[in-house]
């Protein structure tokens, strides 16, 4: 399958991090690495420590042909649920990028409309250049705002989960409250606010 999927030239990889989280964006990343400067130690995002993941981030950013971001805000994740709202970011992500790829590789087993032909690649995280790359940005952008979003909504440690659904943020949702940029679509925080509605009731 390689020898047939790199007699392409310009390859984007595109991966998304931020389907699971019950707070904040979904992020998306496209990439086309230069075959001329390869990159060592790409990897799925998932299985590198932070400290290698921004080191690799820097390099990326420093040596890719180009590189693209896209993302989808909470307002659309609860408008047209998580999976189209994925497809929405990688699809922005792709269309940002400053050279037409010939070819977009896509993780996982679903891909956005592209205007550009287009294939799947389940773990493609782990096994294409291209597609590692974009999983290392997509995660490292996604991370770094989610600090950010911490200082601005503190008590929920987004910091520390980046909005997934560990115990300490569930707990933290049942005392705090839901914040705007948690997802109301998503079950947890569907079923908070709905026992805080049945409570006004009473």
């Amino acid at each position: 399958m390689e020898s047939e999927l790199f007699v392409h030239k310009l390859i984007a990889g595109v991966d998304e991090v931020g389907r699971g989280p019950l707070a904040g964006p979904v992020v998306a990343a496209a990439v086309i690495l230069d075959e001329t400067k390869p990159i060592e130690g790409l990897a799925d995002s998932k299985v590198l420590s932070a400290t290698r993941r921004e080191e690799l981030a820097h390099l990326i950013r420093e040596r890719a042909l180009c590189w693209a971001l896209g993302r989808a805000e909470v307002e659309e994740i609860d408008r047209l649920n998580i999976l189209r709202a994925s497809l929405l970011a990688m699809k922005r992500a792709v269309e940002t990028l400053s050279l037409p790829p010939e070819l977009v590789l896509v993780d996982g087993n679903q891909a956005p409309e592209l205007g550009y032909p287009v294939q799947t690649i389940v773990r493609g995280d782990a096994s294409v250049p291209a597609i590692s790359a974009a999983s290392i940005l997509a995660k490292v952008t996604r991370d770094a705002e989610m600090c950010e979003l911490d200082r601005q909504f503190p008590g929920y440690g987004f910091a520390q989960h980046k909005g997934y659904p560990t115990s300490v943020h569930l707990g933290a949702l049942e005392k705090q409250g839901v914040s705007p940029i948690h997802r109301r679509s998503f079950g947890p925080v569907q079923r908070l606010l709905g026992n805080i509605a049945v409570t006004h009731c009473k």
